[in-house]
């Protein structure tokens, strides 16, 4: 069993990217910059931020946080990503999802000027990514396929299984690994699905993100199945000094002893996600 390190993929492909920085700012003068919106308190979205941020430095880039308090308005939200689209210093910014309920996540999604939108949720770039054109892809399903990449996994006539359908996550995915680079044959379940256990353990690449803690187990896995665990809940534990941890949608335990390759939770898909963000907005500079 191969555990799948995103941590060290994405320090390798972060030198690449700081030398890439360099040349931008010969050329132009000034750092790709990078802005995160932040709503409201959610735990999950403020570290995840925070390591952006962290992610910012490390590579050279420059970035910036704006941060508003839960009972935002929708319209407080919507003039702030217009003046984003407007200003030529900011490269590409995001809008750290969740949102409120009272702020509709389409709307804001569908605010922000394609050109700029490094998460890859715009309906244009999603567009553009189910047709095969370049585009910012999502930044999950992006991490993903430059691991797989990078562990030499091969996907070309591989039964691809997907668990979770979200416009994140599981729908993109499903789209970037039946295309011709990957060359999958994928099936996608969700929450109505029926036989999962059996159409998972049928996987030869099992991609899951349901958001579940530990949903899959190990009879759910193929032998030499390859699993990539996008799950991140925090549960209850009395091992550390929080009274938490971080677990996955697998249960790693258990299952890593069938798999030929898996990633676990944290320091798997996590990094390539926050990797894959920097690419984006690496791009946009260019």
């Amino acid at each position: 069993m191969v555990l799948i390190d995103g941590n060290k993929v994405a320090k390798e492909i972060k030198a690449e990217i700081a030398i890439e920085v360099n040349k931008i700012i010969e050329k132009r003068g000034n750092a790709p910059h990078l802005v995160a919106i932040l709503v409201g308190h959610d735990g999950g979205s403020e570290s995840y931020v925070n390591f952006k941020m962290k992610d910012c430095e490390e590579v050279g880039f420059k970035s910036s946080l704006i941060r508003f308090e839960e009972d935002a308005t929708e319209n407080e939200l919507l003039n702030t990503i217009e003046k984003l689209n407007q200003d030529d210093s900011v490269d590409g910014f995001i809008v750290q999802l969740p949102l409120p309920s009272h702020i509709d996540e389409n709307k804001v999604i569908e605010a922000i000027d394609p050109k700029k939108d490094v998460d890859g949720f715009h309906p244009m770039n999603v567009g553009k990514m189910m047709a095969g054109l370049p585009t910012f892809v999502s930044a999950t399903p992006l991490g993903i396929t430059i691991l797989l990449r990078k562990y030499k996994i091969e996907t070309s006539g591989k039964h691809c299984v997907i668990l979770g359908r979200s416009n994140i996550v599981g729908r993109p995915m499903s789209v970037l690994m039946s295309q011709k680079e990957m060359n999958s044959t994928v099936t996608v379940l969700h929450s109505r699905s029926q036989n999962i256990k059996e159409i998972c353990a049928s996987a030869d690449i099992l991609i899951v993100a349901m958001g579940k803690p530990k949903f899959v187990t190990a009879d759910m896995v193929k032998e030499g199945a390859v699993v990539i665990d996008v799950g991140t809940s925090r549960i209850k534990s009395d091992k550390t000094k929080s009274g938490f941890k971080l677990a996955g949608d697998v249960d790693f335990d258990n299952a890593a002893e069938k798999c030929s390759f898996i990633t676990p939770v944290p320091g798997g898909v996590g990094p390539m996600t926050r990797l894959a963000l920097l690419l984006n907005t690496l791009e946009t500079a260019k």
